[in-house]
């Protein structure tokens, strides 16, 4: 039953998700596709966490920072991906009223997560670069625990603000979200009660994350980017440089698709674009993470690779 009366309303107990496409065809092969992007994200990232725990070679505080990094991207695909693949294969496509919340709040805390981890990350590069010899001191095992520590509070604060204003919101019909997982804006599209507060909060929430983080990396980076003009050899810059390049690529990538989505004005592309990059953001680069870091990385090259013959001869 999709609505219960209550008073003059109707409240909404099920949202209908539009999904990308009403292509039967279509939906048959995003679903096979889509099945095959999240099952090279799980497995890709779980055998980045593993080799990470296994490989003594990589217990070091960039590497902790990667294990958790690889752990939010398996959050952030499974959040949305699953009910994703089971409505390609039905015909109306539901999530219940308590489903939309825990995807709504798992999808913000798994990204905001994600984003303070990253810039987690650029602060290690920064000490390592910059600061070489107190590195032990200022990266040691209480220290990177603190940083995770508030990474993970700060997603879960972000995450509970959405929460709360999703339980604050009033549905009053319709109940169709034009999207594939109840994101943020077409919920605020549907509600009926007065949210101008809520979204405010919300923005100004969402904002801080994203403002915060980019700030540390962009101030990481350009003190990495002075200490590297400094080094007078080529092989120097280029080894020093050289441990950044995955996390560039991976923060390009990441902020890159949120920006566009959260920043760009809303009249510049349509909805069917903002699925399209949601899709980027959300089922995507979680599966590119890992094989960025392992592509370009020669520490994990080179542990996966004795891993790998320490398994053979064995």
């Amino acid at each position: 039953m999709a609505f219960l009366a209550v008073g003059n309303h109707t409240t909404v107990t099920e949202f209908i998700l539009l999904g990308l496409t009403d292509d039967p065809v279509l939906r048959i092969i995003l679903f096979t596709i889509i099945l095959c992007i999240y099952l090279v994200t799980v497995s890709g990232n779980l055998s980045t966490i593993l080799l990470i725990r296994v490989s003594s070679q990589l217990h070091h505080p960039m590497y902790f920072f990667l294990g958790h990094l690889a752990s939010v991207d398996i959050g952030i695909s499974s959040s949305v991906t699953p009910n994703m693949l089971v409505n390609f294969l039905v015909e109306r496509n539901t999530i219940s009223y308590l489903g939309c919340a825990i995807q709504i709040g798992s999808a913000s805390f798994f990204a905001s997560a994600e984003s303070f981890i990253l810039a987690t990350m650029a602060y290690d590069r920064f000490v390592a670069i910059c600061n070489p010899l107190l590195y032990s001191t200022k990266m040691s095992t209480q220290v990177c625990v603190q940083l995770l520590v508030g990474s993970y509070v700060g997603g879960f604060l972000n995450a509970s603000s959405f929460t709360l204003s999703f339980f604050s919101f009033l549905f009053c019909g319709p109940n169709k979200i034009n999207h594939f997982f109840c994101d943020f804006a077409p919920l605020v599209e549907l509600s009926c009660s007065d949210d101008n507060i809520l979204i405010v909060f919300d923005s100004f929430s969402s904002g801080s994350v994203i403002l915060i983080s980019v700030f540390v990396i962009a101030i990481s980076y350009t003190y990495i980017l002075i200490t590297i003009l400094k080094i007078h050899s080529t092989e120097g810059r280029q080894k020093a440089f050289s441990t950044c390049t995955s996390h560039l690529t991976a923060v390009t990538l990441f902020y890159g698709t949120v920006t566009f989505i959260y920043v760009m004005p809303k009249s510049s592309f349509s909805t069917d674009q903002n699925k399209v990059v949601s899709l980027f953001y959300t089922v995507v680069i979680p599966m590119l993470n890992p094989l960025i870091y392992s592509l370009r990385n020669n520490e994990i090259k080179g542990a996966l690779k004795r891993h790998l013959v320490k398994k053979t001869i064995s």
